[in-house]
Order: C-alpha cells, then sequence, then structure tokens
C-alpha cells in the first residue's frame, strides 16, 4: 500500500496546470500559439492556403518586398491564450475534391496535439472557417475561385 501525498493540493495542481512550476509561472504568447497553430495546420494535406482572400492578397506584396521576413506562419489564425487555456480560429483554402468535413476533423487534432504538446496550454477549441476552395485550371496556369 502506498503512503498519501504530504501535500495533495500541491499535486493536484501541478497536474492540472503544467505552466505553474514550484520556481513560478510560465507564461505563453499569442504569438507563439499562433505560429504553433498555423504550421500544424499547414501539415494536413489538403490545405492550399491560409487567411481570407485579402490577407492573402497582403502577404503575397509583403513577400514580394525585398528584405521581408518571408512568409507569415501565423496568417489565417486567431488566437486567444488565458493562463491555462487556448482557443484557436482558423481560415483556410481547401484544394478542390478533398472532404471539408475529413480535413476540418484532421486540423483540428493535428492543432490541438500541437498547441498542448509544445506549450503546455489546453486547447478548448480549434474553429476552422474555409474560406476559398483552390481550383487548379485546365490550361495549366492555377487559378483560385471564391466559392459563394
Amino acid at each position: 500500500m502506498s503512503q498519501p501525498e504530504q501535500n495533495p493540493s500541491r499535486s493536484t495542481k501541478q497536474s492540472r496546470d503544467p505552466l505553474s512550476t514550484d520556481d513560478g509561472r510560465i507564461s505563453v504568447s499569442q504569438s507563439v500559439v499562433s505560429k504553433i497553430a498555423g504550421v500544424a495546420c499547414r501539415e494536413i494535406s489538403g490545405v492550399h492556403a491560409m487567411g481570407t482572400s485579402g490577407g492573402r492578397a497582403v502577404g503575397a506584396i509583403r513577400e514580394r518586398i525585398p528584405g521581408s521576413s518571408g512568409p507569415s506562419f501565423s496568417q489565417g489564425v486567431g488566437v486567444e491564450v488565458g493562463e491555462t487555456q487556448a482557443a484557436v480560429d482558423l481560415d483556410i483554402v481547401v484544394e478542390y475534391g478533398i472532404s471539408v468535413a475529413e480535413l476540418g476533423r484532421s486540423i483540428q487534432r493535428n492543432v490541438k496535439q500541437a498547441v498542448e504538446r509544445m506549450t503546455g496550454l489546453e486547447v478548448t477549441e480549434v474553429n476552422i472557417n474555409v474560406d476559398d476552395v483552390y481550383l487548379p485550371d485546365e490550361g495549366g496556369q492555377e487559378t483560385q475561385q471564391r466559392v459563394q
């Protein structure tokens, strides 16, 4: 028979909140969660791009400016971060022919796992807004058609 812990409230608090330690508190900024969520979303096959049409246009212009930092991993990602929890909103462009429901579940699972594993925050929800469908043009050129 094992002995009860000396300070059960302390171990219970630590098991529920991995960001509180005996040495202090660990905080994770919104920009960190945004980047992790953006990368995790892009890892899923069937996600062509991220962001609303206006955001993607601004991002494309920004990438062409010499000396710019390149593509933004947090484009199309919105997050709310509390002390122990985070909520994620994603705007995506889906490749034509992909099941939106299956893709959405895969994205939700991957983003939730990545954010929780890397930050210790509990992800309460991952909301996905399919903003566009990517259609390859039959002439070999690529086009995007907005779904109405």
